[in-house]
């Protein structure tokens, strides 16, 4: 067989050796080719721990690293490796095994699931599972698919609309939207985003006064638009006379950024820098709102702006 690039010095590779959780590893994966999370089973520690340990040894070239689908094997193959290697190895495995009797059993237990089941499935992938259901599915259908728990028979009035993201995700599980900004541009980019939504009402207007009839929605949404605002207490009044309990809804959510301190932000016409909880909770109250929460959204990876808060209150009875 072909041998593996030496990418690393030999005192690299025996440094990558040096501990001894790598040398049960090498052995169980030489005995045969396994997954994450078939390994995590046999030595009794977290896929995150074995994971690591894993790519370890595969960067130094001790392992074959083999994608099955969207998961992948990890295999110790003599033949792949340069020959110094071999001998490292070999003196190794002569010095005593580095597998333990328990390692064995498990290894056999293991072994013994493998069936053509989703069970045994699962089972060799779970140290992988959230990317390879990222790989199949994509990552935003989750929390699309939750919004199935909105009521049917709900109007949504999505507050501060832009171009209509919110009102995109909402409308195929209410009876109606109510997209309404004060920016004639940013409501023709909406329309445009959803001219195959028969359930959505553009309405131009100020966030303070939007000219909507109260008690004529059930769920008001106002996504990153409250720091935009010049009275952010008149905008959340508003809301709140907008709001109807009858049917289970009268709640307000607001999206926007935790307080912070970037003054750039101003020069993209941020009139606050974000807004705290107590913040949140004393616009709330003013606008008679109860059973306020405030949560901090994770923050994404790549994202380049402040954190996010979700923020709820719903109408006193």
């Amino acid at each position: 067989m072909k041998q593996q690039a030496q990418a690393n010095s030999l005192a690299e590779q025996l440094a990558s050796l040096a501990e001894p959780l790598r040398l049960r590893l090498l052995a169980l994966c030489e005995s045969h080719e396994l997954a994450v999370g078939e390994v995590a089973k046999v030595v009794q520690l977290p896929q995150s721990t074995v994971s690591r340990h894993l790519k370890v040894l595969t960067d130094a070239g001790w392992l074959t690293r083999r994608p099955e689908g969207t998961a992948a094997l990890f295999s110790l193959v003599p033949d792949n490796l340069t020959p110094s290697m071999r001998a490292v190895w070999a003196a190794v495995r002569e010095g005593g095994e580095p597998t333990s009797a328990e390692d064995a059993g498990r290894l056999r237990a293991v072994l013994a699931e493998r069936r053509t089941d989703s069970h045994a499935f699962f089972g060799r992938v779970s140290g992988e599972w959230d990317r390879v259901r990222v790989d199949l599915f994509g990552d935003r259908f989750t929390p699309l698919a939750l919004l199935g728990l909105l009521r049917r028979e709900w109007v949504v009035a999505d507050l501060g609309c832009g171009t209509g993201n919110v009102a995109e995700c909402v409308s195929p599980f209410v009876a109606q939207v109510i997209a309404l900004d004060f920016s004639a541009p940013m409501l023709e980019a909406a329309a445009r985003r959803l001219e195959a939504a028969r359930n959505v009402r553009f309405v131009e207007a100020a966030l303070e006064r939007t000219g909507l009839a109260t008690g004529s929605v059930d769920v008001a949404v106002c996504s990153l638009a409250l720091h935009h605002v010049d009275a952010p207490g008149a905008v959340i009044a508003e809301a709140a006379r907008l709001l109807r309990a009858d049917r289970g809804g009268g709640m307000l959510l607001v999206i926007d950024m935790v307080e912070h301190a970037r003054e750039e932000f101003r020069r993209m016409g941020h009139k606050h820098l974000g807004f705290s909880a107590a913040r949140m909770r004393e616009l709330f109250e003013g606008a008679g709102l109860t059973d306020q929460g405030y949560v901090h959204l994770p923050v994404e990876a790549d994202a380049k702006g402040p954190g996010l808060f979700v923020a709820c209150g719903r109408l006193r009875a």
